[in-house]
C-alpha cells in the first residue's frame, strides 16, 4: 500500500527536474542573445544622405531602368484590373470567375519566385532581368489574343512567372547597388512611379479601348503595352553587377570583402535559415493576411463601380486616377520619414508601416458604404495614401533584415507566402463571396480581419528587428576576421570550421555559440554526455540541419547553405552509427552500389573499388560473399569501405564501436590508424572514451550545447571530471 506515494514522489521529482533543466536552458538561451548598440547596426546612426548623392554612389542607370520596368509591370496590372468587366463580358463568365483569373494570376508569381530568388543569389542578375522581361512582353501580347477564359488563364500564368523576377531580383540588385541611407526613398520613388502609372493607366487604357471601339477593344491595350517593354528588355542585359552586401560591409566593417568562390546555396537550407529570423516571420504572417484582400481589391472595386454606380471603363479609370495621383504626392515624405526613423531606430521604422495600415481596417469598409461615386472617391483618397505609403516600405525592410547572401531567396520566401497563401486564398474566398453576396460584402468581409492582423503583426515584429540586425553584424564581423586570418596565413586554413553556431529544434535551442575547427590531416574526437549536442553538430556539418546563426566552412569556403548532396560532392562524407550495409547483397555489390554516383565512368568505379580493397585487404577474397554473413566488425569495415569509395576530404565517423566486441573494435582501429597515417582528416564521435582517445590528436568536449573543453587528447584523459562525465553519460544512453 505504500508504493503509490513513492511513485508519485518520483514522478513529481522527475517533472521538477525536467522543468528546472528547461528553465536553465531558456535562461542560457536568453543570456546568449546578441544585441549590439544601435550605432553598430547597419545603417543606424549614419549621416543623412540626399537621394541624389546616394544614386550617384551606385550609378543612377540601374535604378532608372528598373524603375521603368516596374512601372510597365504596374501599367499592365492596372490594365488587367480595369478591363476585367470587359473581358468577363467577352468570354461570358461570372464575376467570381474573372476575379479568380485576374487575382490568381498574381499568385503565379510565387511559382517563379523560387527559381528567381535562387538564380539571383548565385548568378549575375542583369541577364535574369533581361530574359524575364522579354518573356513578359510575349505573354502580354498573347493575353490580347486570348480566345476564351481557359487561354486567358494560361496567358496570365505566363505573365505571373515572368513578373516573378521583380521582387527577388530587382530588390536584391537595388539593395546591393545603393546605400542603406536612401533605401526608403528608393522604395517610395518606385511606388510613386508605379502609383502614377496606375493612376494614368485607367485613363490611358480607357482611351485606347474607346478609340479601338467594339466589344473587344480591350485587346488593343495589351497589344500596345508589349512594345515599350520589349525595348527595355534588351537594355536590361547591360546592367552592372555590384558586390553583394557591399553597403552593410562598408557600414559595419569599413571595408568591402568579396567571396571569390561562393558555395552553391540550397533553397531548403536558405528558407530554413530565413524562417528562424523573427522579423521575417512577422512580416510573412502580416503580408499573408494582407494578401487575402490586396490581390482582389482592384478587380472587385471595378466590378463594384460598374454595378453600383454604372460607371463605364473610362469613368472607372477617372475614379481610380484621382485617388492614385493624390497618393503619389505623399510617398516622398513617407520615404524620407522611413529613412530618418531607420537611422535613429529601426524598430520605429517598422512600426511606421504597421501604424499606416491599421486605420485602413476602418476606412476601407467606410469607403464601400458611400452612397455615390463622389464620396467614394473622397474616402478613397486617404485609403490610397495609406496603402501606397505602407507597401512602399516593405522592400527596404525585408532587405535590411535578410543576410546579404540570401537576399534573392529572402524576397522569394516573402513572395511565396504572400502570393501563394494570400493571393490564392484571397482569390478563392473573394470568388465565393462576390458571387454570393456581391463585391461590397466581399471587400468588407476581407478587409477588417486581414488589415487588422497584418498591422498588428508588423507592430509586433518591430520588437525583434534590432536583435536580427545584431545577428547580421556578428556574422559580418566574423566573416572579416576569417578573411584576415586566411589572408595572413593561407597555409593554416582549417579543413572544417564551425563558427558562432546556434541551433534549435523548434523553440528548444540545442547549440549555443559553438566554435571549433579541424585542421587538415587531423583526427578530432567530439565527445560529451548524452544530449550534449554531438549528433546535432554532425547534422549541421553534413547539411542535414540548418543553424539559426553561425557558419560552417570547408577549407575556408562557406558552405552553410549548401545541401547534403552538394557537401558530399565537395568531400564531406559520414559513416553513421549502426548497420551501414545491405546484408542480402554481396560485398562486391555493396561496393558497386556505394560507387553508384560514378556509374557513368566504369573505369573510375573499378579504380575506386580497387583502392578501398587495398586499404581493406580482408574484403578482397570475399567479394562474392553475402554481407549479412560477415561479423559485426567486418560489416562495419565494409560500411567504412563504402564511404572511402568517395575519397573524402573530411571523414566523419559516428559511433564506430557501437555494439561491437572489444577485439573487433581493435581491428577497426588499426584501419583508422592507417587512414590517419595517410593524412585523412577525421571527426570521430564515440561513446567509448578509450576508443576515441586512442586515435584522436585533439578532443572537443561538449556539455549542454557548449564547448567545455578543447585541447589535446592527452589533456582530456587527465581531466577526471570530464572523463567521468563521458562514462556516466554512456551508461545512461
Amino acid at each position: 500500500m505504500s508504493d503509490p506515494e513513492p511513485r508519485g514522489q518520483s514522478a513529481a521529482s522527475l517533472t521538477a527536474t525536467v522543468l528546472d533543466e528547461e528553465a536553465a536552458r531558456e535562461e542560457m538561451q536568453a543570456d546568449k542573445e546578441i544585441l549590439f548598440a544601435d550605432e553598430l547596426l547597419p545603417g543606424v546612426g549614419s549621416d543623412a544622405m540626399s537621394l541624389k548623392e546616394g544614386l550617384k554612389k551606385g550609378g543612377s542607370s540601374t535604378f532608372v531602368l528598373l524603375l521603368i520596368l516596374n512601372s510597365l509591370d504596374e501599367l499592365e496590372a492596372g490594365a488587367m484590373a480595369l478591363l476585367a468587366p470587359d473581358i468577363r463580358d467577352t468570354f461570358g463568365v461570372s464575376n467570381g470567375t474573372i476575379t479568380f483569373i485576374t487575382a490568381a494570376s498574381a499568385a503565379f508569381i510565387a511559382l517563379g519566385a523560387f527559381p528567381m530568388g535562387w538564380l539571383a543569389d548565385r548568378y549575375r542578375r542583369a541577364p535574369i532581368i533581361g530574359i524575364c522581361t522579354a518573356l513578359f512582353t510575349g505573354f502580354v501580347f498573347l493575353t490580347g489574343l486570348a480566345v476564351n477564359a481557359f487561354m486567358m488563364f494560361w496567358t496570365r500564368f505566363g505573365v505571373g512567372i515572368a513578373k516573378a523576377n521583380t521582387l527577388p531580383v530587382h530588390s536584391s540588385l537595388i539593395a546591393d547597388t545603393y546605400p542603406i541611407a536612401i533605401r526608403g526613398r528608393l522604395g517610395a520613388v518606385t511606388a510613386m512611379c508605379g502609383r502614377s502609372v496606375n493612376a494614368i493607366a485607367p485613363v490611358l487604357i480607357g482611351a485606347i479601348v474607346a478609340i479601338s471601339g467594339g466589344d473587344e477593344g480591350w485587346r488593343w491595350a495589351f497589344f500596345i503595352l508589349g512594345f515599350p517593354v520589349a525595348f527595355f528588355a534588351f537594355r536590361a542585359f547591360r546592367l552592372p553587377e555590384p558586390p553583394r552586401g557591399q553597403w552593410e560591409k562598408a557600414d559595419v566593417l569599413d571595408s568591402v570583402i568579396e567571396d571569390d568562390d561562393p558555395a552553391p546555396i540550397s533553397v531548403e537550407a536558405a528558407f530554413a535559415r530565413l524562417l528562424r529570423i523573427r522579423t521575417v516571420k512577422a512580416v510573412i504572417i502580416a503580408f499573408c493576411a494582407l494578401g487575402f484582400l490586396l490581390f482582389t481589391l482592384g478587380v472587385q472595386t471595378n466590378i463594384y463601380l460598374e454595378e453600383e454606380f454604372g460607371l463605364s471603363t473610362f469613368g472607372r479609370g477617372v475614379v481610380a486616377s484621382i485617388a492614385g495621383i493624390i497618393a503619389t504626392i505623399f510617398l516622398p515624405f513617407v520615404g524620407r520619414r522611413f529613412d530618418q526613423l531607420y537611422r535613429r531606430d529601426p524598430a520605429q521604422a517598422l512600426r511606421l508601416i504597421g501604424f499606416l495600415l491599421l486605420p485602413l481596417a476602418v476606412l476601407l469598409p467606410i469607403q464601400f458604404l458611400m452612397p455615390n461615386e463622389y464620396l467614394f472617391v473622397a474616402v478613397g483618397i486617404p485609403v490610397q495614401v495609406l496603402f501606397a505609403s505602407s507597401f512602399a516600405m516593405v522592400g527596404p525592410t525585408v532587405q535590411a533584415i535578410v543576410p546579404y547572401r540570401l537576399r534573392g531567396l529572402g524576397s522569394a520566401l516573402v513572395t511565396l507566402y504572400i502570393f501563394l497563401i494570400g493571393a490564392v486564398g484571397g482569390a478563392l474566398v473573394a470568388a465565393l463571396l462576390i458571387d454570393a453576396y456581391g463585391p461590397r460584402t466581399a471587400i468588407i468581409a476581407l478587409a477588417i480581419p486581414s488589415l487588422s492582423i497584418g498591422a498588428l503583426m508588423l507592430l509586433r515584429g518591430a520588437s525583434s528587428i534590432k536583435y536580427d540586425l545584431s545577428l547580421i553584424v556578428a556574422e559580418l564581423q566574423e566573416e572579416l576576421e576569417e578573411h584576415e586570418r586566411q589572408r595572413e596565413d593561407p597555409e593554416l586554413i582549417p579543413a572544417i570550421q564551425v563558427a558562432d553556431l546556434d541551433f534549435s529544434y523548434g523553440p528548444v535551442q540545442i547549440l549555443f555559440d559553438l566554435n571549433f575547427s579541424v585542421s587538415k590531416g587531423e583526427t578530432l574526437a567530439l565527445l560529451g554526455t548524452n544530449g550534449a549536442g554531438k549528433s546535432t553538430v554532425l547534422r549541421v556539418i553534413t547539411g542535414l540541419g540548418t543553424p539559426q546563426r553561425g557558419v560552417v566552412r570547408l577549407h575556408g569556403r562557406t558552405i552553410t547553405y549548401s545541401t547534403p548532396e552538394q557537401r558530399a560532392a565537395m568531400g564531406i562524407q559520414m559513416l553513421p552509427g549502426g548497420k551501414g550495409t545491405f546484408p542480402n547483397l554481396s560485398i562486391g555489390d555493396n561496393l558497386r552500389i556505394g560507387a553508384y554516383r560514378y556509374r557513368h565512368d566504369a573505369a573510375d568505379v573499378q579504380r575506386r573499388i580497387d583502392r578501398v580493397v587495398e586499404v581493406f585487404p580482408s574484403l578482397s577474397d570475399r567479394m562474392g560473399d553475402r554481407a549479412g554473413n560477415l561479423s559485426g566488425g567486418q560489416q562495419q569495415m565494409l560500411a567504412l569501405a563504402r564511404v572511402m569509395l568517395h575519397e573524402p576530404e573530411v571523414l566523419i565517423i559516428d559511433e564506430l564501436s557501437l555494439g561491437l566486441a572489444p577485439a573487433l573494435v581493435q581491428d577497426l582501429l588499426e584501419h583508422i590508424d592507417a587512414l590517419k597515417e595517410a593524412g585523412q582528416t577525421m571527426i570521430i564521435v564515440e561513446q567509448s572514451l578509450n576508443v576515441a582517445l586512442a586515435v584522436a590528436d585533439r578532443a572537443v568536449f561538449l556539455e549542454k550545447g557548449q564547448v567545455r573543453f578543447e585541447g589535446s587528447a592527452r589533456e582530456l584523459a587527465e581531466r577526471d571530471d570530464l572523463a567521468r562525465a563521458v562514462f556516466l553519460g554512456s551508461e545512461g544512453g
